[in-house]
């Protein structure tokens, strides 16, 4: 059976530069490669069909030789052909299994970042609005301090395993393919410890607390997440630490509703108040504010504090305070409040087919 050409194979041009060879393979590669095509030969025939190509072409003397007495200038018509894989590392290197795979020069290390961790905060409004310095104490891995990390008792240190050489894989054959796996000897770390430290039992890290403190800028909301650098759980064989993430969480008040920059509430109002006009206190985060109530305010009327509400969390002014009004009628009366009242109750409108009222009456209802 007569070979097809190897530019035919690959899809380029005679004229192809490196870069367009190389391009051509890995997309071959991809798509005919074993992993994706389990149980498929036609797509390994094709995948070990681009490879030889590739091999050929990506080698300047072999490619001229090719180029010159095609199949027969590169030994590719005798029995058990070996395409002569000079630049099978760069092959394999295109997946990113490196050199390892055929040399044992692993590019893997052990050494690992530490886990982030999360601490869930509960602060109230005010401290939300104000903004506050707040001290933590964070339970973590921290590194051992008798073994400085090692795992190893101290005057001895871990041994590199001789199952993996210290890479901390293995590698197993399977037809064309070479796979790495975790080695069994070491789990993965690459090393032996014989005398495994006291303190740490040969972990290299070991539970601790530790006293944090943060500032909490003022604006947050439910939700809201600061991150402290660093402060995660050690890293293993001289890994960097993780980061903490403090997650905030703000209480409900009793006075307020948040609703993004803006603030509500409720004021309360006697009659006498809500038909003469008055000036009252209104509660805010801030203290208590003037708010004027004009003649004849009914209950639900909204008022505007401006500037009263939540900051803004970029520092760009605050939000404002909404308060709604509602006109209290007293439990019971004095005896010369029930006269006044009866006085009133004889010489006002009882007339109340006001079609305003009416309206609200009627949204209240549906």
């Amino acid at each position: 059976m007569s070979k097809r050409d190897y530019y035919e194979i690959l899809g380029v041009a005679r004229t192809a530069t490196d870069a367009e060879i190389k391009k051509a393979y890995r997309a071959l590669a991809v798509q005919h490669h074993p992993d994706k095509n389990p149980n498929d030969p036609h797509a390994e025939e094709k995948f070990k069909e681009a490879a030889e190509a590739y091999a050929i072409l990506s080698d300047p003397q072999k490619r001229a030789a090719y180029d010159r007495f095609g199949h027969q200038g590169v030994g590719a018509g005798s029995p058990g052909f070996d395409p002569g894989f000079s630049n099978i590392e760069d092959i394999f290197d295109l997946f990113g299994f490196g050199s390892d795979i055929f040399g044992g020069r692993s590019k893997r290390t052990t050494v690992q970042r530490g886990a982030d961790l999360r601490y869930d905060l509960a602060i109230t409004l005010e401290d939300a609005a104000q903004g506050r310095d707040e001290k933590l104490r964070i339970p973590r891995l921290e590194t051992c301090e008798e073994c400085s990390g090692s795992g190893a008792e101290k005057g001895t240190q871990p041994e590199k395993c001789v199952t993996c050489a210290g890479s901390g894989q293995t590698r197993y054959s399977q037809g064309f393919f070479s796979v790495m796996r975790t080695c069994s000897t070491c789990q993965g770390r690459g090393r032996i410890i014989r005398t495994p430290c006291k303190v740490c039992r040969g972990n290299g890290r070991i539970e601790k607390e530790k006293n944090i403190e943060i500032k909490i800028p003022a604006g947050v909301e439910t939700g809201s997440r600061l991150r402290v650098s660093g402060e995660g759980e050690a890293g293993v064989n001289g890994g960097p630490s993780g980061d903490l993430f403090i997650v905030l969480h703000v209480k409900e008040h009793e006075n307020f509703e948040r609703q993004g920059e803006n603030l509500y509430s409720v004021a309360p109002l006697t009659f006498a108040q809500a038909a003469l006009g008055a000036e009252i206190e209104v509660k805010t985060l801030d203290g208590e504010e003037p708010l004027k109530v004009p003649p004849g305010t009914q209950t639900g009327t909204v008022f505007r504090v401006k500037g009263h509400g939540m900051p803004n969390l970029g520092g760009r002014g605050k939000g404002d305070l909404f308060v709604a009004v509602t006109v209290m009628t007293p439990k019971s009366l004095t005896k010369e409040q029930r006269q006044l009242l009866e006085q009133l109750a004889e010489i006002e409108d009882t007339d109340l087919e006001d079609q305003s009222l009416m309206d609200k009456v009627r949204n209240i209802f549906s």
